[in-house]
């Protein structure tokens, strides 16, 4: 019971920082990767929505993959953050003004508490949905790797950002890339394990008792 209350206090922690540091981003008009990346470019085409209901419409099609390849633990955990994450960030696009002086600030600032949100997520076994679960599912299906997904995705999304963006915020967007990979790729760590490999992990370790047992 007290490690369920702990991963779903880090989820909520990771969702606030991941919510605070993409509004940063989108107050001054810069793009970040993954599926929030993708939220960003869509708001160009719904301005009349808010970027917390364009996230969690862009997260359902995904759930679908969830439930089948990486369980309903995990896929429950996935849903309660992307929901966190988007009524976090539409509370702090109503209430908090984010825009700074210079948007190299806002990048780098925004892609460090991103990186360090999705840190928190992935320890407490849960995601953000979308680009994580699609790469995960095509390394399970088509034996694709899920860090080459990962930064196809994000390439992509920097190539339409010079469709839909000016180069130099682009080029200001580039760094909160940077700062998000830098962060996830120091500390990622699953800090929680799973019921379900908690069990398994268990039941390995008694088999070499039982083997005992039978020679015996």
């Amino acid at each position: 019971m007290k490690v369920h209350a702990a991963q779903w206090l880090a989820i909520v922690e990771a969702c606030l920082l991941v919510a605070l540091g993409v509004q940063l981003i989108n107050a001054s008009d810069l793009l970040v990767g993954g599926t929030a990346g993708i939220g960003l470019i869509l708001l160009q085409f719904m301005p009349e929505l808010t970027f917390g209901e364009v996230f969690f419409l862009v997260n359902l099609p995904f759930y679908l993959i969830a439930i089948r390849y990486l369980g309903m633990g995990f896929t429950l955990r996935t849903f309660g953050a992307v929901t966190l994450l988007s009524v976090f960030a539409d509370l702090i696009e109503s209430n908090i003004s984010l825009e700074l002086a210079h948007p190299l600030i806002a990048s780098v600032l925004g892609g460090l508490l991103i990186g360090l949100g999705l840190t928190f997520l992935i320890r407490a076994q849960a995601s953000l949905g979308g680009i994580t679960i699609l790469a995960v599912f095509l390394e399970r299906r088509m034996g694709i790797n899920a860090a080459r997904t990962t930064l196809t995705t994000d390439m992509s999304i920097l190539m339409c950002g010079f469709i839909f963006f000016d180069a130099l915020t682009v080029c200001y967007s580039i760094a909160a890339f940077i700062a998000v990979g830098s962060v996830m790729g120091r500390y990622r760590k699953p800090a929680f394990t799973p019921p379900e490999e908690a069990a398994l992990k268990t039941e390995r370790e008694k088999l070499p008792l039982k083997r005992e047992a039978v020679k015996a």
